[in-house]
């Protein structure tokens, strides 16, 4: 016998469907919505994240509460953040339905993930979240900036997604996802998901992202606003080289190319190429054009 929570505590397709009828609840593209119905995808998820008996979970956009009925069983306590006005309204009643001993570890936020800037209880120290497709990597940034205490991080996005977050330098798909997810943390891929464990099977696959917390920052001088702020400049031109890339935001190429040379960058290197410590030396060593001075 296992000593896990018997599996009916969880949600499968006919609890989902069956909650989403009852609701009037139909997935919306607009929110990117597409529900987990599988209870082995979710404790798989849980697993993979790492999830510990004394992890407080932050979990955003829980839906009819696949997931987070899965993070109950494992976690200390469970906050989900959740934006659609009905879900939210309905998802303490499932807890409390379908895992009354585990209800009052339950906390939901009916929120905005990206307006979230504070939430109940102790600080959150894991974020595990299917996110929504259409917002997944803004949310993830401003969730890892707002909570620094977050140290492990597993989330489900589009598979294309999870490719740019995990991304390494050189690599095609590196850009502004990569650079700024990596300067939190350490990101890597970890694990496929099938389509057909959700409803509405969605016509993209998704990929799990775990991300853990650097034990030190990124050492540098400048803000972190100052360091995305060339990062953002390298990639909106992505094919042009970082000399004339970079001329905006220096104010003139030859201040662009004094900045890389001062940093150590070639000025015909590409922002493909460069490590989030190379994007923050270049953010060190802009000069102070004569019209801000004056």
């Amino acid at each position: 016998m296992s000593s896990s929570p018997t599996p009916d505590a969880l949600l499968g397709p006919a609890d989902v469907r069956e909650l989403a009828a009852a609701l009037g609840v139909r997935p919306t593209k607009q929110r990117g919505q597409n529900f987990v119905i599988d209870a082995n995808t979710v404790r798989r998820i849980v697993r993979t994240a790492g999830v510990r008996p004394d992890d407080v979970v932050v979990e955003v956009g829980p839906g009819l509460g696949s997931l987070t009925l899965a993070l109950l069983e494992a976690a200390d306590r469970v906050t989900a953040v959740e934006i659609d006005d009905v879900l939210a309204a309905a998802l303490p009643a499932t807890v409390a339905a379908r895992m009354p001993e585990r209800a009052d570890r339950f906390a939901l936020v009916h929120s905005d993930a990206l307006h979230v800037t504070e939430l109940p209880g102790p600080a959150p120290t894991a974020l595990v979240a299917n996110l929504p497709y259409n917002v997944a990597v803004p949310v993830l940034l401003h969730m890892l900036d707002t909570f620094p205490g977050i140290e492990r991080t597993l989330v489900m996005v589009q598979a294309e997604v999870a490719d740019r977050l995990a991304a390494a330098p050189g690599s095609k798909v590196y850009g502004v996802p990569s650079v700024k997810a990596n300067w939190y943390a350490d990101v890597k891929r970890a694990g496929a998901i099938g389509r057909t464990v959700f409803w509405p099977a969605p016509n993209v696959d998704s990929g799990l992202v775990s991300l853990v917390r650097r034990r030190e920052p990124v050492r540098t001088t400048a803000s972190k606003k100052e360091v995305f702020a060339v990062v953002d400049a390298a990639f909106a031109q992505r094919r042009k080289t970082l000399r004339a890339a970079l001329a905006g935001w220096a104010g003139s190429a030859a201040a662009a190319e004094a900045a890389l040379v001062a940093a150590g960058v070639s000025p015909q290197a590409r922002g493909e190429a460069l490590t989030v410590e190379e994007f923050a030396r270049i953010a060190e060593h802009r000069t102070a054009q004569p019209e801000e001075s004056a």
